[in-house]
């Protein structure tokens, strides 16, 4: 099974699962299908499956349109969500075989940036759409901070060696903001010179590995002493758990740096 990205519009990646022995394909939150098309033309694929993680229209504008191409082809998505075009619904502990690529997948109730955000965790990687980032996290829109913090909380429990695809190139922005929270942090240094070279390249940031978002992702740090000294700095008040540390350092962003 090849990984690939898929850019769209300005920083969404849509990614591709494929098996060149079958020419099997399963697509991950097709926001758009034109880049889609192409890129399954250019490596001769057929599109077998949709994975879908919530409802926003950069993740499911592309499912019309291929439906339409592929008639029958299997949409998987949130079952708290309504999304059109979704045609089995799914939630955590759901087992989710994907026969033309020869991989399963799990799924996982993330919600918080939107009310039924789902992943989609196997074969050693997670499919995290806007749950989280690189060096970051999603805006709760639909969903409630406390849902977020806690489906990171779930995140962060996983296997360290877990690649972690998520949806969108905001790393350098994201890890610019970690800056903000942990100055004199080296892993963070470190990182930032390490993603810039990729950027400038023309290279993908993502994926990113659990266990260096553990070491520089502020929102997966809670409990670190120097994160909680920094949200409590901004809020201006003792924060008492990680849950309110989040929300402080989630509003920080939203307000003051994004």
């Amino acid at each position: 099974m090849n990984i690939d990205p898929i850019p769209a519009f300005d920083d969404n990646y849509i990614w591709c699962l494929g098996n060149s022995e079958n020419n099997s394909a399963v697509v991950v939150d097709p926001g758009d299908a034109a880049p889609v098309l192409s890129h399954l033309k250019k490596h001769d694929l057929k599109l077998t499956a949709i994975l879908i993680t919530h409802k926003h229209w950069d993740h499911i504008g592309g499912i019309q349109r291929l439906a339409e191409l592929y008639p029958g082809v299997p949409v998987y998505g949130p079952r708290d969500e309504t999304i059109k075009g979704v045609t089995l619904k799914v939630g955590g502990g759901k087992s989710v075989g994907l026969q033309g690529i020869d991989a399963a997948f799990v799924v996982l109730d993330v919600p918080g940036h939107t009310e039924g955000h789902v992943a989609y965790l196997g074969e050693g990687v997670l499919f995290c759409g806007d749950t989280l980032f690189a060096g970051g996290c999603g805006r709760v829109f639909s969903g409630t901070h406390a849902q977020l913090y806690a489906s990171l909380k779930k995140i962060a429990s996983l296997s360290a060696d877990t690649r972690l695809y998520c949806a969108h190139e905001y790393t350098l922005d994201n890890l610019g903001f970690a800056t903000w929270v942990e100055p004199e942090s080296v892993a963070l240094k470190q990182r930032i010179q390490r993603d810039r070279a990729s950027r400038k390249a023309g290279l993908p940031t993502v994926p990113s590995t659990l266990k260096e978002e553990l070491a520089t992702n502020p929102f997966l740090r809670c409990d670190v002493q120097q994160v909680k000294n920094a949200a409590e700095k901004y809020a201006g008040k003792q924060l008492s758990n990680g849950d309110a540390v989040f929300t402080a350092i989630r509003n920080w962003k939203d307000r003051e740096y994004d």
